[in-house]
């Protein structure tokens, strides 16, 4: 068994910063929240029927926003289904095979990771500031962003996400995702132009857009 926290788990593989997320210490998931141990047990031993992981990946889908706070009992089930799936990143592929709420989760923490990712890309973050120069409050994003755009920005932007699909707010969440999306779309080919190391982040874009709107849609 994994001697992290799950915290830590989730935050390795979204590689999330540990003072982009303090906030969410704050939180603490609703009464009643938590894994059914006959599923975890079954699905750990191989003879869980579709419908009980069709269950199982609901529940953790709800669980994985409150990761920083969630009680050490609650920890250790969604860890065993962690190390009996073979790791972080397996977990969200097991999550992304079940539709609803299990897949539009994995794919917004794939988005999370990846403004993570892009606040430590210097040319993005120049980038958007350049943009905000033009357009302080991109479509969508007015409510989200303080004045300043710094290497923060995206990460607080990937917790309002996470927070907001705690809340069960899963509609203002993909708003949120795809108007960040569509800002860092904008500003890509600048991006690139600035250092092209980036990479084809237009392109990257795009398919997280599709792949979050085919999510939303089933849910």
């Amino acid at each position: 068994m994994h001697d992290k926290p799950l915290s830590r788990i989730v935050s390795e593989l979204l590689r999330l910063r540990h003072d982009s997320s303090r906030t969410s210490q704050d939180r603490s998931a609703p009464a009643g929240f938590g894994l059914d141990p006959a599923l975890v047990s079954d699905f750990v031993a191989g003879t869980l029927d579709p419908q009980g992981e069709a269950a199982l990946a609901d529940q953790v889908a709800r669980l994985l926003p409150f990761h920083w706070v969630l009680p050490n009992k609650t920890t250790e089930s969604v860890t065993q289904v962690i190390d009996h799936l073979g790791g972080q990143r397996e977990l969200m592929a097991w999550l992304d095979r079940h539709a609803g709420l299990p897949r539009l989760v994995a794919r917004m923490y794939v988005l999370e990771g990846l403004l993570d990712q892009f606040s430590e890309e210097r040319a993005v973050v120049t980038a958007l500031r350049e943009s905000r120069e033009q357009t302080p409050y991109p479509p969508g994003l007015r409510g989200y962003l303080v004045p300043e755009t710094d290497d923060e920005t995206l990460g607080s932007i990937a917790f309002k996400i996470e927070e907001l699909l705690g809340d069960g707010r899963k509609d203002e969440a993909v708003e949120l995702a795809l108007a960040t999306v569509a800002w860092l779309r904008q500003v890509a080919p600048r991006a690139e132009q600035l250092d092209s190391k980036v990479g084809d982040m237009g392109e990257l874009m795009d398919h997280v857009r599709q792949d979050i709107q085919a999510a939303a849609a089933e849910t």
